[in-house]
């Protein structure tokens, strides 16, 4: 559908866009990003049986290589469902990272940072509509389910048909037993 068409890239070109920069210039992120992937950090070591690596830089180019990777991705209509959730995953810790309006006093600063916020929220609010799309085809889901309700029926009948050759070969022998027997 054309709308897809436009829709998709205009969707990914932010991500596009702000990834490339990050990665030219990640430093501008990393003191926004400690906090998130300290957090983080501490409870992938609790959970995980490795260590995580806790270098803020690192977790920052990764978060922008996801951006542009699976930005490029949705732009192209490349797994669109797949690169929309990485997008919508990615944006939580970008958004709490470089949105953090809680801590701002300043009342414009805290308007400004509001709104980012409130705009990352919308766009994660399409990047789900867009991780759901199927494209008016049938999900995997759906699929699943026909298809295991085909086999199963399937099944069944086959299961009918063997039980009543079964019984007829049954009547036969009997018949064939009674025959030797007289």
């Amino acid at each position: 559908m054309l709308v897809r068409r436009i829709a998709r890239p205009m969707l990914a070109a932010t991500f596009i866009y702000g990834g490339i920069n990050t990665l030219r210039n990640p430093q501008s992120r990393v003191p926004g990003a400690a906090p998130i992937v300290e957090q983080i950090t501490e409870i992938a070591d609790k959970q995980l049986p490795v260590e995580v690596p806790r270098d803020v830089e690192q977790w920052v180019k990764i978060n922008a290589g996801v951006h542009v990777g699976a930005g490029s991705l949705l732009a192209l209509g490349r797994f669109p469902r797949f690169s929309a959730l990485a997008l919508a995953t990615s944006l939580v810790p970008t958004t709490l990272a470089g949105h953090r309006f809680w801590e701002h006093e300043d009342p414009k600063e805290r308007f400004g940072q509001t709104s980012n916020f409130i705009k990352n929220v919308g766009i994660m609010g399409g990047l789900l509509i867009a991780a759901v799309d199927t494209e008016g085809k049938p999900s995997v889901g759906w699929r699943a389910k026909r298809t295991a309700g085909v086999a199963a029926a399937a099944a069944e009948a086959s299961y009918t048909k063997a039980s009543k050759r079964a019984a007829k070969a049954q009547k036969r022998a009997t018949k064939q037993a009674k025959k030797l027997t007289h």
